[in-house]
């Protein structure tokens, strides 16, 4: 069956030129003297036709495959990938580039054979991206790749990194509560995301509580309590919020450590019968849109996953991918659940 594609020759004879005149302008080649006017012609005629280049052909004389490989860990199926894909996609095509999308399910081994995969087929370089923001340790394959990491660091320094700035959204979300003049019986849910898997904490949760801790401090004040929990599943807000309802410290203001806690948190506190904001003010992190979905919504600092993965494309393509750790600014979405405190 012959072939529907618009080859150079075919631009050629269209354009009444010779297949190397046409070789040259189409390719881009440069050093060549071409009449403009004959330039023009073969452009034109590239265009009439609908003439695309050959990738393999150019790839074979660039040693360039206009391809990127992202490696997730266990994210793929989640909604915070889908975020982090969409904003990949754009930055790869806005470059001209595609990406070949697998995922590890966080088996070291099948990471080799994936990055071996991509490797084979010259990908002009790698993105490992990861679902919890940490430290990974990168292979010797990976490092003969030009590499990004996203959502996680490397252990050495060696890459650059891109990841939230957590840091500063802590800051940020106890700010709002601060400036509404709740200096005291402020507490917090969720807290370093102490469990027995996780004895140290996790790193998103270390950022976001210094964060939180600095702002109160550059206050004069402190954070009235922190109930340590599981960050999983609404149930976990739940709990940890019934028993700091049931203590002798009722807060004024609760800082959810994610959305998800925030939903029990306010599942909890309507058993309480207890109004947000007009009894407790209310700030979350999270996931962009799903706060607004709470009754009343709930104001919330939230993951720049679209940002994350635009990012991480742009710098690996760029001629800037030297190893540093880009932290991106979560973005702030107030809504309705924070009041003045009542002495305020």
């Amino acid at each position: 069956m012959p072939s529907l594609r618009v080859t150079q020759a075919d631009v050629a004879r269209h354009a009444g030129v010779s297949r190397s005149a046409a070789s040259f302008v189409l390719s881009g080649r440069e050093g060549v003297r071409i009449p403009v006017e004959t330039r023009q012609r073969i452009m034109g005629a590239a265009q009439e036709l609908g003439y695309r280049p050959n990738r393999t052909a150019q790839s074979l004389r660039t040693r360039k495959t206009q391809t990127i490989a992202l490696i997730f860990d266990d994210i793929g199926a989640t909604h915070y990938a889908g975020e982090m894909i969409q904003g990949a996609l754009e930055a790869a095509l806005e470059r001209d580039h595609l990406l070949y999308i697998a995922e590890t399910g966080s088996d070291p081994v099948t990471e080799e054979k994936l990055v071996q995969e991509m490797t084979d087929r010259q990908v002009d370089g790698v993105i490992l991206a990861a679902m919890s923001t940490r430290t990974v340790r990168v292979s010797e394959q990976m490092r003969r790749n030009p590499t990004v990491l996203l959502n996680c660091l490397d252990e050495f320094g060696e890459f650059a990194c891109v990841v939230p700035d957590e840091e500063t959204a802590g800051r940020h979300a106890a700010r709002l509560l601060l400036d509404a003049g709740h200096r005291e019986g402020v507490h917090v849910v969720g807290g370093h995301h102490t469990t027995g898997g996780t004895p140290e904490g996790v790193f998103a949760a270390q950022k976001r509580m210094s964060g939180i801790e600095a702002a109160m401090e550059a206050a004069g004040t402190r954070l009235a309590g922190i109930i340590e929990c599981d960050w999983s599943a609404p149930e976990h807000g739940y709990r940890a919020t019934r028993s700091l309802l049931e203590s002798a410290f009722v807060p004024t203001a609760v800082i959810c450590c994610n959305d998800r806690l925030a939903i029990g948190a306010c599942q909890a506190l309507r058993e309480s019968e207890l109004r947000i904001p007009e009894d407790i003010s209310l700030v979350s992190f999270g996931d962009p849109g799903l706060a607004s979905w709470l009754r009343p919504p709930v104001t919330s600092v939230d993951l720049p996953h679209h940002e994350l993965g635009r990012t991480a494309v742009s710098l690996l393509l760029s001629d800037d991918a030297t190893p540093a750790i880009h932290r991106i600014p979560m973005t702030l979405s107030r809504r309705g659940s924070i009041t003045a405190a009542r002495d305020a």
